[in-house]
């Protein structure tokens, strides 16, 4: 296979698998969802939150990935091993690294007079703090595990078989990123500000597993970071109703 071939093998590769992940990740939680609704079963923001993840990033990202790589037979490996000392360095490092960077996107982004969108949870938590606290250990378990599969494991993995490791990285970085757009508020060049500093801590993530080898690595600096943040948010707006 030529070069030219080869690099446009990978990309479709990664295009497919994101573009039916994303597919179900809308229409299943949509059709549970609705199914349940209309059996008469009450839906309250915990319950939505908690099936959304599990069918979001559970189900359709990472079942759709491990099909995936099934699919493929062994052409694609996503080695997954118990930590050594050097990847829990990286794990503590990385959470570290994932936070700083974010903190410096918005710094820069402030400085510069833009303003950024804001996630439909954060909206949802204002009213119901306890969706935060639900997050939490779903980040841990869930949301870090599933989508690192997915964008590290697959995306980047795929990509890198064509592209180098450098472009992989910063390709599924953006892919990630930019997927937030679904899930943000607010005006367009305030969601593009947010996509852009989100770039930032997906970087460290594909970093991380290009470094170590092991998707247990991004998988659990992904879900320290995410985890960190609900907890900042949560201690926020307890702060906010006390005040």
């Amino acid at each position: 296979m030529s070069e030219r071939a080869a690099k446009a093998s990978a990309l479709g590769g990664a295009a497919g698998v994101l573009f039916v992940a994303t597919g179900v990740a809308i229409v299943l939680p949509l059709a549970v969802l609705g199914s349940l609704a209309a059996t008469g079963v009450e839906l309250n923001p915990s319950l939505v939150i908690a099936l959304s993840i599990v069918l979001t990033q559970g189900v359709s990202f990472g079942g759709v990935a491990l099909l995936y790589l099934a699919l493929r037979r062994g052409g694609l490996r996503v080695p997954l091993r118990w930590p050594t000392a050097a990847d829990l360095n990286w794990m503590i490092g990385g959470s570290a690294l994932a936070l700083a960077a974010l903190i410096a996107g918005w710094l820069v982004v402030s400085l510069v007079g833009l303003d950024v969108g804001e996630h439909q949870i954060q909206n949802i938590g204002v009213d119901a703090p306890e969706i935060f606290l639900l997050l939490i250990p779903l980040s841990l378990l869930l949301i870090g595990p599933c989508e690192e599969l997915l964008f590290r494991g697959v995306v980047q993995g795929r990509l890198r078989q064509a592209f180098g490791a450098g472009a992989a990285i910063g390709l599924a970085a953006v892919t990630f990123a930019s997927l937030h757009l679904l899930a943000l508020t607010g005006p367009l060049a305030a969601r593009i500000a947010t996509v852009a500093v989100l770039v930032l801590p997906s970087l460290v993530f594909g970093l991380a597993y290009e470094r170590t080898g092991n998707i247990a690595v991004p998988a659990v600096i992904h879900g320290v970071y995410n985890a960190t943040l609900l907890a900042v948010s949560y201690y926020a707006v307890q702060t906010d109703v006390a005040a």
